[in-house]
């Protein structure tokens, strides 16, 4: 049987010295996390793949694919650039890159025809912008504004900005409830079709106010870098598992900074989280999980991580990206 996700590295052109040279050409490096709603369509996701590899100064680190939620993630890490006089950003090749890959996702994907476990609104559903190294959060918000403008303006398409992105640090979480993101719409505990009216409730920060259903819209943030961590639940219980998901999240009173997320996978319900890697662990996820789902008579298995950590990326960028001719 093969499993229902995967997680694992693009092949992306050796570069002798790589890490030397660009270490020694800039300190100043992006991350971001690009969720895109596909995972079955072979054909759309390697046409994705090839956008992606479309510049040797990108790097997607890891990218990680789930049939049952049909969602894929591609985390990307390349270097900014700042004006030597402002100290503002003026460029990173990782602007040109995921515009490319949007721009592939939505030749052959249709939000109308997608269905999945997971929550989304639009076909390139979601883009977080993380500094690394010596990037500041300032520098993360300028690109993500960049890359939103360009979302909305060139490919006409709904933007929302969240958290140090957004003018008052509007949460991702909220924009999403405001939208009904997180209420399926297909056998209770499925996403199917569009999912947004035409005309939006609430105003995009960039884009029309229009939705086009073949499109959706799209979430834009930058957040210092968060890792994802998911906890199997031995239930098919939705309901009963979004209860202690409300216990463990930050929202709910429970681990401080944690988001989380109850979601039907096949034979279980995964509880989904975002964690602050400097303020909560997976270890204290995992055992309070475990302790409220021991109260339920339910079992837990192993959570796993589907991303590299913070500690790793930058390292494994500076390894596999090639510099600039």
């Amino acid at each position: 049987m093969e499993p229902n996700h995967s997680n694992k590295v693009l092949s992306s052109p050796p570069a002798l010295e790589a890490k030397d040279n660009l270490s020694m050409m800039h300190s100043k490096f992006i991350c971001c996390k690009l969720y895109i709603s596909e995972s079955r369509n072979t054909m759309a996701i390697d046409a994705i793949d090839t956008a992606a590899r479309c510049d040797p100064q990108v790097a997607v680190l890891s990218k990680f694919e789930d049939c049952l939620y049909n969602r894929v993630r591609y985390t990307l890490v390349s270097y900014i650039v700042n004006d030597s006089s402002t100290d503002e950003l003026i460029y990173s090749p990782i602007r040109k890159v995921l515009m490319a890959m949007m721009e592939s996702a939505f030749s052959t994907i249709n939000l109308e025809l997608h269905s999945g476990a997971h929550p989304r609104m639009g076909v390139n559903d979601d883009l977080s912008f993380h500094p690394l190294g010596q990037a500041t959060m300032e520098d993360a918000v300028r690109l993500a504004k960049l890359v939103a403008s360009d979302i909305g303006n060139d490919l006409q398409v709904p933007v929302f900005l969240y958290a140090a992105a957004h003018p008052t640090g509007k949460s991702v979480g909220a924009i999403r409830r405001e939208l009904g993101y997180y209420r399926p719409n297909y056998m209770g505990s499925q996403w199917s079709g569009s999912m947004l009216p035409d005309v939006l409730p609430i105003s995009p920060d960039e884009g029309p106010s229009n939705v086009s259903s073949e499109r959706g819209a799209t979430t834009v943030g930058a957040t210092p870098f968060l890792e994802n961590y998911n906890v199997p639940i031995l239930s098919k219980d939705v309901a009963v598992v979004r209860r202690i998901t409300r216990s463990v999240s930050g929202r709910g009173g429970g681990l401080p900074s944690v988001q989380a997320l109850a979601l039907f996978h096949g034979d279980c319900t995964e509880i989904a989280c975002l964690l602050d890697p400097d303020h909560v662990s997976a270890y204290q996820v995992q055992t309070v999980v475990e302790q409220i789902a021991a109260d339920q008579g339910l079992e837990v298995e192993k959570g796993y991580f589907t991303d590299i950590t913070k500690d790793r990326m930058l390292d494994k960028y500076l390894k596999t990206a090639s510099p600039a001719d």
